[in-house]
């Protein structure tokens, strides 16, 4: 079956990737995965000290959406964690894809 994969590619300011996996992975993450959001991967890019990426699976489009409209609309994360992960990105790309349900498994880390 697949599945729809998003890859967010985020350009973080000079110097803040630890900082920022450090939000990721303690605050973010959790809430991710308490609304039941599908987190495929996460972390730091290979190529660049100031780059990071986070993929996340969802049923279609609409699940996409309505998913990513509902999370972050919500109190947890305007007051958690959102301002001080915003203020470390200068800049995103997000990119969306269909793909087989075993791609996405096999790109998936814990």
């Amino acid at each position: 079956m697949k599945r729809v994969l998003e890859i967010r590619s985020y350009r973080l300011k000079a110097g803040s990737r630890a900082a920022f996996h450090k939000l990721v992975s303690e605050q973010s993450l959790p809430l991710h995965r308490a609304w039941g959001m599908d987190v495929v991967s996460h972390g730091p890019s290979l190529h660049d000290p100031d780059a990071y990426f986070l993929m996340r699976a969802y049923d279609d489009l609409e699940h996409l959406n309505r998913t990513q409209a509902a999370f972050y609309g919500t109190e947890a994360w305007q007051t958690g964690p959102r301002e001080a992960i915003v203020a470390l990105i200068e800049g995103d790309a997000n990119t969306v894809i269909w793909l087989p349900g075993e791609v996405i498994e096999a790109l998936r880390t814990s």
